[in-house]
């Protein structure tokens, strides 16, 4: 099974319009995958590839259209290469040296003083001044640290960044194409390994030797004839950390409490929290796969307050119901159907609901009294924090399903997170 997308760290490129993005793109993954035309606006869309960069691992590499594209299509193409970089987990800026060298260069770009980044200057020879180049991106970078410092200072973004700040790599017709290709992995992999490694999903809820129980339940949304992918990877962290896991479905939860002896953590879907939590004795931890995500992915405290704001919702309140995949949907549906009637239900207030799906997380949230997100199985904790932080600038609460089913079926007071 190829690792999740959620499990990745998304490296984007970008730069103007033939600078060389896809070339570089090229370059990387090892074969022509993207267009490549000397003429403006070669790449419309993002393009991506999943592949293994040794010796730091699974990554996905998206190139993108050009950041100064022009007109109402070029708005739009611009428009997509900015959501992209909201998700990236590191830039790659990819620099046209002849530009650079002219003075024509679009290097004050805002998303950079907040994402690590690995600067490429291309279609470089021997009578490009690279110490020139060199110099003037090294003083930008003196900025970006300097912003850096003081965001973290005053607590504005999330410490997840590289350690040394960017890096510069020169390339085209000054090295081979795998002395290139060479150079440009090894500053990839540097600033990589150099990020805050992701939280376990289980780290700190349980350890080596305990007992699991994970409550998994099958109804008409479950697919047939497997687990869905937060259970995979929960039951992979289980075994990894040499944690005992058994599986029940909640039809036979109580004989399996009655059965099994001693449990130290039981995890249940989160649609079952209620069911769950009136069968599993409180001197047992308890918690869900959604919740799990949450704390990994995102911060669960803020998370948390954000479901405690459903008691505060009026008449005429409008909820945004945001989901990081697509999928068919049907009565029994969680996002679309089983949430919006548990909180219609438990306020009695007449609400209503918005939705979203993949990467179409709305750009104005202002018009929101809460957002509540899905577990995000499918996103980086970079894409969840984007999400986050959004919402926090825009002053909305925002909760996620497990964490909002908590509170909704009684259940969050008791949960471990």
């Amino acid at each position: 099974m190829s690792t999740p997308l959620g499990n990745r760290k998304n490296i984007v490129l970008l730069g103007r319009r033939n600078s060389g993005k896809s070339s570089i793109f090229n370059l990387l993954i090892d074969q022509d995958k993207s267009i490549v035309a000397d003429y403006l606006g070669t790449t419309t869309d993002p393009v991506y590839h999943m592949m293994e960069l040794l010796p730091y691992g699974p990554v996905k590499i998206v190139d993108t259209a050009g950041i100064d594209d022009e007109g109402l299509v070029g708005q739009k193409r611009v428009d997509k290469t900015r959501l992209e970089i909201e998700d990236a987990d590191l830039l790659v800026y990819v620099i046209d040296a002849n530009d650079f060298c002219s003075g024509d260069i679009y290097l004050e770009y805002e998303s950079m003083v907040a994402k690590p980044t690995v600067y490429i200057v291309n279609k470089c020879h021997d009578s490009i001044d690279r110490d020139h180049i060199k110099s003037k991106i090294e003083s930008y970078i003196e900025k970006y640290k300097q912003v850096k410092e003081d965001n973290e200072k005053n607590n504005k973004k999330e410490k997840n960044s590289s350690k040394e700040g960017p890096s510069i790599v020169f390339t085209d017709l000054v090295y081979s194409r795998q002395e290139s290709r060479k150079l440009i992995i090894e500053s990839l992999v540097d600033i990589l390994s150099s990020l805050e490694p992701d939280r376990g999903l289980i780290d700190g809820l349980i350890r080596p030797g305990d007992k699991a129980l994970l409550v998994v339940p099958i109804d008409s949304e479950a697919p047939k004839g497997r687990l869905i992918l937060p259970q995979v990877q929960v039951i992979r962290e289980c075994l990894d950390m040499g944690v005992m896991v058994s599986l029940v479905r909640d039809l036979e939860l109580k004989r399996a409490l009655e059965e099994m002896g001693h449990i130290d953590l039981v995890i249940t879907d989160s649609q079952v929290f209620k069911e769950v939590a009136s069968l599993v004795n409180e001197s047992i931890d308890l918690t869900s796969f959604s919740i799990l995500f949450a704390r990994q992915k995102g911060d669960i405290d803020h998370l948390v307050r954000g479901a405690r704001h459903i008691e505060k919702l009026r008449d005429g309140d409008r909820i945004l119901i945001a989901e990081s995949c697509s999928h068919t949907s049907n009565h029994e549906d969680i996002g679309t159907v089983k949430i919006p009637n548990l909180i219609r239900n438990k306020t009695g207030k007449d609400i209503e609901f918005d939705f979203s799906h993949g990467k179409d997380f709305k750009r104005d949230l202002s018009k929101y009294s809460l957002i509540i997100q899905c577990g995000g199985c499918m996103l980086t904790r970079s894409n969840m924090m984007v999400r986050i932080n959004r919402a926090r600038m825009a002053g909305v609460p925002i909760t996620n399903y497990g964490v909002a089913l908590a509170y909704l079926t009684g259940a969050l007071d008791r949960v471990v997170y």
